[in-house]
């Protein structure tokens, strides 16, 4: 009984600390206090959610060279996350992060989903704005994940949002949840966030000079090139 006592009160302290030092910025990271306060097209999808992130990055592409990215994403053969795939394959979620477009996943529609591992929800697209939003939905209604873009002065400045919903859960595993869960988001959604800002960039510089092989061939003569 004194232990259990004892470590509630390591919880609940640590828990406090948490809140009042540190889950703010880990929640916000990169977001500015306007975009984390912002509605974005696919709140209305869970209002009430029990953990809120937003996070944000300046993309120096168009929404045309972001967007492609975002489309495809999923479990393989579509694209992967853009994070640590080792990560997410250690929970069985068959992540393959891709480094150019592929093409036979750009077609999205609102109600396409797929599976995150076996066994495991659907995630199923609910909002569809192509070049401005996107919203992924857990079947189960526990998750919603958006994204919003928004052009600014030739660069694109992506934000993401997790709303959760943790039904039933006490207000213990709430906290324990906290502690765990939402740092260990941040160090995997800050790697997406990057990944998509480097891979976005090199798109459109290849844009930019008609290409869209994300692939381009190396310096020097092409195939069927003819040099003087």
């Amino acid at each position: 009984m004194k232990r259990s006592l004892a470590a509630l009160a390591v919880l609940t302290a640590l828990g406090a600390a948490y809140a009042r030092r540190l889950r703010e910025p880990i929640l916000t990271w990169g977001a500015t206090a306007e975009e984390a306060a912002a509605r974005l097209p696919g709140d209305e999808l869970l209002e009430d959610a029990d953990g809120v992130a937003t996070r944000a990055i300046t993309i120096d592409a168009p929404a045309s060279a972001v967007w492609p990215w975002l489309a495809q994403m999923g479990p393989s053969p579509r694209g992967g996350a853009y994070t640590y795939d080792w990560i997410e394959n250690l929970f069985g979620l068959g992540m393959q992060s891709a480094d150019r477009v592929l093409p036979e996943f750009q077609d999205i529609a609102v109600g396409d989903s797929f599976e995150l591992g076996p066994g495991r929800p659907h995630m199923r697209v609910e909002v569809l704005e192509p070049e401005r939003a996107l919203a992924f939905r857990f079947e189960d209604g526990t998750w919603v994940w958006s994204f919003g873009l928004y052009p600014q002065d030739g660069s694109t400045r992506l934000v993401s949002r997790n709303r959760i919903a943790t039904p039933g859960a006490s207000l213990p595993a709430r906290a324990v949840s906290q502690l765990l869960m939402e740092p260990g988001s941040l160090v995997m959604e800050r790697k997406m966030l990057l990944g998509i800002k480097e891979r976005s960039e090199r798109l459109a510089r290849e844009m930019r000079g008609d290409r869209w092989d994300s692939n381009p061939r190396p310096p020097g003569p092409q195939p069927g090139a003819t040099t003087s």
